[in-house]
């Protein structure tokens, strides 16, 4: 589903489930030269809170981790990144209420 939000608003898919030995990024994604690292982060219902509060300051270290470690294998050094978030709410019958692209969550360059 945040792969299809993306490439509706005009982002090409570069990897999906990105791993390395730092953890795994959701999406990676290029618009314009610019590439995203994409983490999704789906919630059904708000008993757990909303799905952009569990971007907390651990896993914003270890996505800039794994952005900085695919930016190296893929010899891509000088090129602007950043670091998005999906936000994705259901509700308890798996309805989507919410799809919501939210950008340069964890400020990397």
């Amino acid at each position: 589903m945040a792969a299809t939000y993306l490439e509706a608003h005009g982002f090409a898919i570069v990897a999906r489930n990105w791993r390395c030995p730092y953890g795994e990024v959701d999406l990676v994604v290029q618009q314009g030269g610019r590439v995203h690292f994409v983490e999704v982060k789906t919630r059904r219902g708000r008993g757990h809170g909303l799905p952009e509060e569990a971007l907390n300051p651990r896993k914003a270290a270890h996505l800039t981790a794994v952005a900085q470690t695919y930016l190296a294998e893929q010899g891509l050094d000088e090129v602007d990144w950043q670091i998005d978030l999906i936000a994705v709410e259901l509700d308890p019958h798996g309805k989507l209420l919410r799809c919501e692209h939210i950008p340069n969550v964890v400020q990397s360059s």
